[in-house]
């Protein structure tokens, strides 16, 4: 027998959850272990050089870190059921839902996660495998996780819009999911993954969110149990075929769009202006490492606006290697669909992507470095 890929991760993992839930879309036999086993510190870390999940190890050794790679490592082996849309204006908006599922919800996820510790700590000191113990490191990496909330502009004055940004956002899912098991059809694109992550592994699994999104959105709550599942999982949709025929593009999936640009096209603007100006400042070499230590994901914060507010936040190069994919889409778009993308994007505040910029970043040998073209 093929010896199955190993998955390093953990269930309440934000990250995690997109590479599972493809893994098992795309029938690939994989076995899920904790970050915790010795395995990983002994045979993982020293070439990633990073404690950070999720890491796949492939039956003929290979080591894919992030869930965004993990992905495409499969697809480019060739799966039946490929999450990249055929259709231009659809393979864009998968990509552009994926941006905002990694990077555009994050303010939101450890918000309902940590912000409601106490409302929900039963669950998060199971999900963590914490014991009473003060000492315990467990206990010592959530209240790490607990002090990035002022990063992310999680803050006494922005509790308020971040909760109606969650109520808002599940109300635009809703509408779409009601009619469609997946964001483009009857099938699963980069996109779904990319939202899942949030919406599953916090705001899906966490007691205080799940029972808002149980409550005011049944059909989200049905589509992270498709997701999760080893089929299409849609006995209740019968009819639904593959992508949405014709590129269609319907107007419920445009106010997700929207909903988007409300929750982080201000920021997003502010935070790639900021990365540039690094950038230009510190004129790297080619392949030099985005941070000082390969586990520094923030190098610096800046002002911006949150719904209006303003707001001052963190600033990761990782969100430019996101801004990056969906750039990619966009310019392969024909002349017509690209006119349509910029105007989809400018009516909702996501200019940004797209605008000019020198900075680059990629990923070599497991880190994020800076690129020159």
């Amino acid at each position: 027998m093929t010896r199955p890929h190993i998955l390093y991760g953990l269930p309440h993992s934000l990250y995690t959850g997109p590479a599972r839930a493809y893994l098992r879309k795309a029938g690939v036999a994989f076995v899920e272990r904790s970050a915790r086993e010795p395995e990983f510190r002994q045979q993982v870390m020293p070439v990633i050089g990073r404690s950070i999940i999720p890491v796949l190890v492939t039956a003929d050794g290979q080591i894919v870190q992030d869930s965004v790679d993990i992905i495409d490592h499969v697809e480019a082996a060739g799966t039946a059921l490929s999450a990249y849309p055929d259709s231009p204006r659809q393979r864009f908006l998968a990509h552009l839902f994926q941006l905002f599922g990694s990077q555009g919800l994050l303010r939101a996820a450890m918000h309902y996660r940590w912000s409601y510790y106490q409302a929900q700590d039963a669950f998060l000191d199971h999900a963590f495998g914490v014991s009473g113990a003060e000492d315990d490191p467990s206990r010592g990496a959530m209240r790490k996780m607990h002090s990035y909330l002022p990063g992310l502009g999680v803050r006494p004055d922005t509790i308020p819009l971040i909760e109606q940004g969650y109520i808002d956002l599940l109300a635009a899912l809703e509408a779409h999911l009601s009619v469609h098991p997946y964001l483009l059809g009857g099938r699963p694109s980069i996109g779904d993954y990319g939202l899942f992550g949030p919406l599953f592994a916090h705001l899906g699994r966490d007691p205080v969110p799940a029972d808002i999104m149980k409550r005011r959105a049944p059909s989200v709550f049905r589509w992270i149990e498709r997701l999760h599942a080893p089929d299409l999982d849609i006995p209740d949709m019968p009819d639904a075929d593959g992508w949405l025929a014709g590129d269609a593009v319907p107007d419920t999936l445009e106010a997700l769009v929207a909903e988007m640009g409300a929750e982080m096209g201000a920021e997003l603007g502010a935070k790639l202006a900021a990365l540039e100006d690094h950038y230009q400042r510190l004129a790297p070499a080619d392949g030099d490492p985005v941070s000082a230590k390969p586990h520094q994901r923030t190098i610096g914060q800046t002002i911006s606006r949150y719904r209006g507010i303003p707001d001052d936040v963190g600033v990761q190069p990782y969100l430019l290697y996101m801004v990056q994919r969906t750039e990619a889409a966009l310019g392969a778009l024909s002349a017509e669909d690209r006119r349509w993308a910029d105007d989809l994007l400018a009516r909702h505040g996501l200019s940004a992507i797209g605008a000019p910029r020198q900075a680059l970043v990629d990923r070599r040998n497991h880190i994020e470095v800076w690129a020159r073209p």
